[in-house]
């Protein structure tokens, strides 16, 4: 293959980078409101679904190293008829919401910084200003894409590793104490509803095709970059409850972080948080718009959406134009209560079915059936501990996930029969071309 390899180092950063993008400014109030002092204890659950479905990512992406990813692992296990279709839709749309929760995060930091609170008029010109501006910025290509990317990916994780440092002499550990502990299943929702916050390591699996010396490189990719965000994350989650009360923290809920900063920064550590805040959200729109971008490229091109996703636009494409005026209109019309769990819901729909695939397709990719199995039930379980939490206690956000659930289906169903397509065999060209020449291969080895 032409062009530069992709070493250790630039696929850890890859997967640091897609994680540690807005969830964590987004939902960290929301998770503390819902576990209260076990709050780090919640994203360190989140974290272990994420590290379990991990080793299914490592086995199925050298076994099928595909841009397509997930999309590829769930076609290559379930087959290319409507089921796939119905969950690589269900993929895409959760991208969106990811982008409009980035975006809704985007606004409220921004809105605090300029005008000290969270101001709605503000707050909504923000969000769909900073996705907009990414819109054009992807439209330019990737040059431009990836030089915006490294300097937000290293700023806003410079920043965060500072305030955890800094932030970790005056933590008041009485706030996490067990009796200040919500009951168990408030704490496994609060880290479920975060998951959204670990899922950026998926993106390893895009760019298996490109990484240098791939048995070695990708395990250690994948499992050192979620352990990395694991410890990130914690550590976070345990400075802001220590440094604030829970009441401040509510009052807060959507710019926390910002708040936790004052006690030991004062003002300025505000500012200071604030600003990664923007950067941590803009990088993961930024990223986000990417990623879906050629994903829904993919799909288009090879039997799935609309034509008009695979039309191209300067040096993007139509599709993630589409994207990106979805997302505005979630940001703008849905409490971000209800998308995070729509969302939430999303991924661990398809981290689920990932794990699965590497189940069935445990004699190709040589993977432990029992890791895999667990991370199967985990992944599960989670879902279902989500929807039943959320339906007694939030049920307004279940109905949210219903109705993009039932609009998913719809569509694929309605675009399924209407336009006669369906997904090819395999997403990568050059991923079909490598199981050609190995098929003539094993038919000759048989002959001789």
């Amino acid at each position: 293959m032409a062009g530069k390899k992709i070493g250790f180092l630039e696929a850890f950063s890859i997967g640091v980078g897609g994680m540690v993008g807005g969830g964590i400014f987004a939902v960290l109030g929301l998770t503390i409101d819902l576990a209260k002092g076990a709050a780090p204890l919640a994203f360190l659950l989140a974290g272990i679904i994420a590290l379990v479905t991990a080793y299914s990512y490592v086995k199925l992406s050298l076994r099928y190293p595909s841009e397509g990813g997930s999309i590829e692992f769930i076609i290559q296990a379930f087959g290319n008829g409507r089921f796939a279709s119905v969950i690589n839709n269900l993929l895409l749309i959760s991208y969106v919401i990811m982008l409009a929760l980035y975006a809704y995060a985007f606004g409220s930091y921004g809105s605090a910084l300029f005008l000290g609170s969270d101001v709605l008029w503000l707050h909504h010109t923000l969000s769909v200003g900073v996705i907009t501006l990414f819109m054009f910025i992807n439209l330019l290509g990737a040059l431009f894409t990836g030089r915006a990317e490294d300097v937000m990916v290293f700023a806003k994780l410079a920043i965060l590793i500072l305030f955890a440092g800094v932030g970790s002499m005056s933590i008041e550990f009485s706030h996490m104490k067990p009796d200040m502990w919500m009951p168990m299943e408030s704490v496994v929702t609060g880290g479920l509803i975060i998951f959204l916050a670990f899922e950026g390591f998926e993106l390893i699996a895009n760019t298996a095709r490109d990484i240098e010396n791939p048995k070695k490189n990708l395990p250690r990719a994948y499992y050192a970059s979620v352990l990395f965000v694991i410890v990130l994350y914690v550590w976070i989650a345990m400075v802001t409850v220590g440094n604030l009360s829970f009441e401040e923290a509510k009052v807060a809920q959507d710019y926390v972080l910002a708040k936790a900063a004052e006690p030991f920064f004062g003002e300025v550590g505000f500012v200071v948080i604030g600003v990664a805040a923007l950067l941590s959200t803009a990088s993961a729109i930024n990223a986000t718009l990417y990623g879906s971008g050629r994903t829904s490229y993919l799909i288009a091109k090879h039997g799935e959406l609309p034509a008009t996703f695979e039309k191209q636009i300067k040096h993007g494409y139509e599709g993630m134009v589409i994207i990106a005026l979805l997302s505005i209109l979630f940001t703008t019309l849905f409490d971000i209560n209800n998308i995070s769990v729509a969302g939430s819901i999303g991924f661990l729909i398809v981290f689920t079915l990932v794990n699965y695939a590497n189940v069935k397709l445990y004699q190709e990719t040589g993977a432990n059936r029992l890791i895999s199995g667990f991370g199967t039930l985990l992944g599960g379980v989670a879902t279902i501990v989500l929807v039943w939490h959320t339906l007694t206690h939030q049920p307004q956000a279940l109905i949210t996930s219903a109705i993009v659930l039932f609009m998913v289906v719809l569509f694929t169903f309605l675009y399924y029969h209407l336009k006669e397509r369906r997904l090819a065999s395999f997403v990568d060209k050059a991923l079909e071309a490598d199981e050609r020449i190995a098929t003539n291969q094993k038919i000759q080895q048989k002959e001789q």
